[in-house]
């Protein structure tokens, strides 16, 4: 009975528009209030637990470091370098936009300001070069969902830190899922531009691959400080988060020189205020998922399915269904915060590797990043690219089909995941 007020009183304040972080919050005072003997001062002691987190405190510092990034001219720089190594074969705009948003993605850990910063420079030039503009957008909008899977990434984090699965982990297992999907949007692109007849660039001489790769690589230097320093065990991935910051700080100042100090101030206040809606959201989700656990509704769940005697195979099938109908209507965090901790406790009385399980949840949420009708990234595709709303969901719908094949692969083939942690950290 719990459990069904719980979530139905999610949803309920879902549906009538009331803000994802006062539903949870809301739905999880009511349930406490009606059901349970508990005092509500342990909600106030649960909500206050979460700045005690250390994982969740990579958050803030991967959003300064990405705005600084998008502010400065670390983006336009990788873009180039992007467009000096693809142009040349057909179809290669695409494609280096592709990579482009692979690398950014390496760097911010997030999937809007992937498609802001890569797609409001590289939309426009190849709508010069004679790419359709709603072909361009799809790529952007699609590509730019690479922001969760590659490493570091936001949503990770988030997944690792309320399960308590090792974040570093996390970002090892996105990295073959992550470039397996970049290099499957390439081949895609490839036979798409010769079918469809896309223009080819000028072929770069060696000066200017060579031009592009020093203007670019301070942004490389730093995909490598990230990705190196917390495989190599130098630093976690909260001190590599802090570390990124710093450094984009940096090279934005006093080497690119694309931001004064008169701009610092307003590009921390633009990123605590990201931070601040973002962990408010956490804060309740774990208010949430602190009444499910006292409850005991993910162990009666857990009950109820594991009686059905129901495969693995299929439980997994329930799970990406469930995800993409909540991917739907969400935005990734949200969804990660709400249904990993029902989801979780049953996987793993099925014997499903909890770093699998975050990969399958975080590919799920890339796909719900470009479904209506609350995919961000075809708001801020359209927005960039100036296209309705509605054309901008034509132009990724055929995407939709390679990235869901994509989670039937890394679904079913867990070792595509867990091969890179398996190999780095013998786990």
């Amino acid at each position: 009975m719990e459990g069904l007020f719980l979530i139905s009183a999610l949803m309920l304040f879902l549906i009538v528009g009331v803000p994802i972080a006062i539903s949870l919050g809301l739905s999880s005072v009511l349930t406490l209030l009606l059901f349970s003997d508990q005092s509500l001062i342990s909600l106030s002691q649960r909500f206050f637990h979460t700045m005690e987190i250390y994982p969740l405190l990579a958050v803030p510092f991967f959003i300064l470091a990405g705005t600084f990034m998008t502010t400065g001219g670390m983006a336009l720089r990788l873009i180039d370098f992007a467009s000096a190594t693809m142009g040349a074969i057909r179809g290669g705009l695409a494609m280096s936009t592709v990579l482009a948003c692979m690398l950014f993605a390496a760097i911010t850990g997030s999937s809007p300001a992937t498609v802001v910063a890569v797609g409001s420079i590289t939309i426009a030039g190849m709508v010069r070069a004679g790419y359709d503009r709603e072909f361009a957008t799809g790529v952007v909008a699609n590509a730019g969902t690479l922001g969760i899977l590659i490493p570091p990434s936001i949503v990770m984090v988030v997944y690792g830190a309320i399960t308590e699965t090792s974040v570093g982990a996390l970002f090892m297992a996105g990295v073959v899922p992550g470039i397996i999907l970049t290099v499957a949007m390439m081949v895609v692109i490839y036979f798409l531009a010769r079918k469809k007849n896309f223009p080819v660039q000028p072929r770069c001489s060696v000066r200017q691959l060579l031009t592009a790769a020093r203007e670019a690589v301070w942004g490389l230097i730093l995909i490598f400080i990230i990705l190196g320093g917390i495989y190599g065990g130098v630093f976690t991935p909260t001190e590599a988060a802090a570390v990124a910051a710093v450094y984009a700080f940096l090279v934005a100042v006093f080497i690119y020189k694309d931001i004064g100090f008169r701009d610092v101030p307003k590009i921390v206040s633009d990123s605590a205020q990201v931070t601040s809606m973002l962990m408010f959201i956490v804060a309740n989700a774990y208010l949430f998922a602190f009444v499910l656990t006292t409850e005991q509704i993910p162990q009666d769940a857990a009950g109820v399915i594991l009686g059905l005697e129901m495969s693995q195979w299929l439980f997994l099938v329930a799970v990406n269904i469930i995800l993409l109908v909540a991917g739907n209507f969400m935005v990734p965090s949200a969804v990660v915060l709400i249904m990993a901790p029902i989801i979780f406790p049953i996987a793993m009385e099925m014997g499903i590797d909890p770093v699998h399980l975050g990969i399958i949840m975080v590919i799920n949420m890339e796909i719900g990043m470009v479904t209506p009708p609350v995919g961000l990234n075809l708001f801020v595709a359209s927005g960039v690219s100036g296209l309705p709303l509605i054309t901008v969901i034509r132009a990724t719908a055929p995407w939709l089909l390679l990235m869901i094949v994509m989670l039937g692969v890394i679904t079913y083939v867990p070792a595509l995941s867990l091969w890179l942690p398996e190999l780095l950290l013998g786990r």
